[in-house]
């Protein structure tokens, strides 16, 4: 199973992420990890990558989908992968589709876990962290047992300076005007897979797996 992951901010999409790879026996693959693996490797690619972002520049499509593409012809992708934070842009998709021809193979599906703005907003500003051990709950879809305190050890609970109102509308805002081409473009081929993401996260992840046809 080749497939593309893509979900705004808030939406769940890390989670029905381990599920799907688990799934399917696949592995997840994000630029993020990719860049990363290859900077500590001080592979060519990784020392290329690591220019631009030092010079806080955006790494050039070029160069990303070189990265993406070498990650592709590992072992591990013999039988399919999840490409999660890639391609970005149509300029991406374009030059994966190329690569991916040359490489025999194709998508299945690109996965698009969508919900409603005002939703994924009252999910992340309702959103709580443990500060000792990191565990998250919800005001109101998961609360703690105790008001500020975790459930596992009593750690005062948190909210992250970037859950606020403001900055996660700016922020799916952007998710938003960035993907929506990409939306239409895989939307035309035929292979986009839109999937209702205000659901439980069993539901989610079952219409998904219904929908990639494996019941």
């Amino acid at each position: 199973m080749r497939l593309i992951l893509l979900g705004p901010p808030g939406v769940g999409k890390g989670t029905q992420a381990s599920a799907i790879v688990k799934k399917y026996n696949v592995p997840h693959i994000s630029t993020g990890d990719i860049f990363r693996a290859n900077i500590k490797d001080g592979t060519e690619l990784g020392k290329k990558a690591k220019e631009y972002m030092d010079k806080g520049l955006l790494v050039p499509d070029e160069l990303v989908v070189s990265i993406v593409k070498d990650r592709l012809t590992k072992e591990d992708c013999v039988h399919g992968f999840l490409l999660d934070g890639f391609p970005r842009t149509i300029n991406q998709a374009e030059a994966l589709d190329k690569e991916l021809t040359k490489m025999g193979i194709k998508l299945d599906k690109v996965v698009n876990i969508d919900a409603d703005k005002e939703i994924l907003i009252e999910r992340a500003v309702g959103r709580r962290i443990c500060k000792t051990c990191g565990s998250s709950y919800h005001v109101k879809f998961n609360p703690p047992k105790v008001e500020n305190l975790c459930d596992i050890d009593n750690g005062e609970l948190f909210q992250r300076d970037d859950d606020t109102h403001e900055t996660v509308a700016t922020r799916i805002e952007v998710y938003l005007n960035q993907t929506q081409p990409l939306i239409d473009y895989y939307q035309e081929k035929g292979i986009i897979l839109n999937i209702d993401g205000t659901k439980p996260i069993d539901e989610v992840f079952e219409t998904i797996v219904k929908a990639l046809g494996d019941n």
